[in-house]
């Protein structure tokens, strides 16, 4: 195969890789926040139903995960889904997964704050919304983005594990292409595009990071 054309095949995969990374972005983020306050509630029932979700998600392999979100629905109950069900079951795997790590990253964020902020808040005549929305998760998001970045940064990398569900991401493009020429070159492209992909996110964050600096 020709180098131009290895390259094209494997940005159609990178495509796919960059949609499962943004979607469980999308929906981890403020599932892990959902999450968080889950796991802070004073509700003995729900604090510790969430606690054994979040040691479920963290002490389990994605890989795993993702194998019983995509055959589970047949297994368990006979439900036939098809073929388009393997991204869907990948976004939800993934999902659920990060959601745990996020949840675990706010709730420091949130428990690192001083109480003399809720009290000053309090003070001034603002409710517990308020306060949160306005004075304390501002802050929380300037604390929590060098762990976020990290987790960011694996969720790049973490997309190869979809080839467990046979997703066509760049990972298992690559993986289809060095078998069949017997040739490690796809693996060393698609090593690249991580890389790049992963200083792409790297500047990005930063250029977050440096933005909400003036919260110091």
């Amino acid at each position: 195969m020709a180098f131009s054309l290895l390259v094209m095949k494997l940005a159609e995969g990178l495509l796919v890789a960059m949609a499962i990374f943004a979607l469980t972005l999308l929906f981890s983020l403020p599932l892990g926040l959902l999450v968080a306050f889950g796991r802070m509630s004073k509700n003995f029932l729900l604090r510790n139903l969430i606690k054994f979700y979040i040691s479920i998600m963290r002490g389990t392999p994605l890989v795993l995960q993702l194998m019983l979100v995509y055959f589970g629905p047949y297994y368990l109950f006979r439900i036939p889904l098809g073929h388009g069900y393997r991204f869907i079951a990948t976004i939800i795997g993934f999902s659920l997964n990060y959601a745990a790590y996020f949840a675990e990253i706010y709730r420091g964020g949130i428990l690192s704050m001083p109480v003399g902020q809720y009290e000053a808040a309090q003070v001034l005549g603002y409710n517990k919304t308020q306060t949160f929305v306005r004075i304390i998760f501002p802050q929380v998001v300037r604390r929590i983005l060098p762990a976020v970045t990290n987790e960011v940064i694996t969720l790049v990398k973490d997309t190869s594990l979809a080839f467990a569900i046979s997703v066509g991401e760049m990972f298992t493009t690559a993986k289809a292409i060095a078998a069949a020429q017997s040739n490690m070159l796809p693996f060393v492209v698609a090593g690249v595009f991580y890389y790049i992909c992963n200083i792409v996110v790297a500047f990005a964050m930063e250029a977050v990071e440096k933005r909400l600096s003036y919260y110091q």
